[in-house]
């Protein structure tokens, strides 16, 4: 993200913190697309499958509205953890949920803490097996909102391998069982939309 849209969402803030209900809604209706992706990445791969996580961004959202008042920060970097808290906290409620009666099973479950809890960690980050990095999209914090808005414009197939390849930074094989493909196919589809996911980003 620029810096003339990262002043524009901390001017955002600031005018909702002084009253301002329609920057408020601007405000959140901005950080949607990054609490989806930063939801998905967290629960899927806690749970190993993939989830619908509509409902936690929409709790998660609700409750950060409800708690504004409580933020205390100034800057972007300090809202999006600010909202990661939130959503961490829902998520945990919605992986106990999911799992239900499965509490027999805890040792063997994936620890609570696998798998980056933002963007900007998953994608500069070397991938854990062989293929070119996309380190070089994200390098600033202030860049995350903008690569969640771009990944959520990929097609469905390039979405999934991008956060399991480059998110979750499961390796290909594993990408290829879980999208039930060879991984000859799940690399070059992979490359493919780094690279959708680069054109997007430039026209920002």
């Amino acid at each position: 993200m620029d810096k003339d849209n990262n002043s524009q969402l901390v001017e955002l803030l600031n005018r909702a913190r002084g009253g301002d209900e329609a920057a408020r809604d601007e405000l959140f209706d901005k950080c949607r697309n990054y609490l989806a992706i930063v939801a998905r990445v967290q629960v899927e791969s806690w749970l190993r499958v993939k989830v619908d996580a509509s409902d936690l961004v929409q709790q998660t959202m609700l409750d950060a509205y409800r708690g504004f008042g409580d933020f205390r920060g100034n800057s972007e970097g300090e809202w999006l953890t600010w909202l990661k808290q939130i959503l961490k906290h829902n998520a945990t409620d919605f992986v106990r949920r999911y799992r239900g009666t499965e509490k027999r099973q805890q040792r063997r479950e994936v620890p609570m803490q696998v798998g980056p809890t933002n963007l900007s960690e998953g994608f500069t980050r070397e991938p854990s097996s062989g293929g070119e990095s996309p380190s070089e999209l994200v390098m600033q914090r202030e860049r995350e909102i903008q690569l969640a808005d771009c990944i959520t414009k990929l097609a469905p197939d390039h979405q999934e391998v991008i956060i399991l390849r480059s998110l979750q930074r499961l390796p290909f094989d594993e990408v290829a069982e879980r999208m039930d493909r060879t991984r000859p196919a799940v690399q070059m589809l992979w490359a493919r939309a780094v690279s959708k996911l680069k054109d997007l980003y430039g026209e920002f």
